[in-house]
């Protein structure tokens, strides 16, 4: 059985990049009110996930790879590559929501395809990650932060 929670954020986080590849085509067809409620609704499909995330990893903790040791080498490679992705759709995604909000658009416009392709790429990792751990092989070890850090 799967665990809810990652679950649950995993499932916000492909919903967030649907959104995305939504908004992307509302303003291919010169939609901009609908473009601009999707890609809002995609950034608090994101942000629902974060809170998710960060609330787990603190008060539950993070999940280690519990498959095979001579593959696991390659899923910490992985991970690190997808921390990245992740980290950088987020100051991307941040960027150019701003953009809009400020109406500078010619940065959004810039940037917003950018922001776009590495949050498809963020996604894709984040649902192999789920799947490696909770799916195709147990999870290992968990444990909170506040347990790691505070000793209970």
């Amino acid at each position: 059985m799967v665990p809810i929670l990652p679950t649950i954020s995993t499932s916000f986080i492909v919903i967030s990049a649907i959104l995305v590849a939504v908004g992307w085509y509302f303003i291919r067809q010169k939609q901009v009110k609908k473009h601009e409620k999707t890609m809002w609704l995609a950034a608090a499909f994101a942000l629902a996930f974060f809170i998710i995330y960060l609330s787990r990893t603190i008060f539950i903790g993070n999940t280690s790879f519990g498959g095979p040791d001579d593959i696991k080498i390659y899923y910490t490679i992985f991970l690190f590559f997808h921390i990245f992705l992740a980290t950088a759709g987020a100051v991307f995604g941040i960027v150019t929501l701003l953009s809009a909000v400020k109406k500078n658009w010619v940065r959004h416009k810039k940037i917003g395809p950018i922001t776009s392709v590495v949050w498809f790429f963020t996604a894709t990792t984040g649902v192999a990650v789920y799947l490696l751990l909770y799916v195709f092989y147990r999870g290992g070890e968990t444990t909170s932060v506040i347990k790691a850090i505070l000793g209970f």
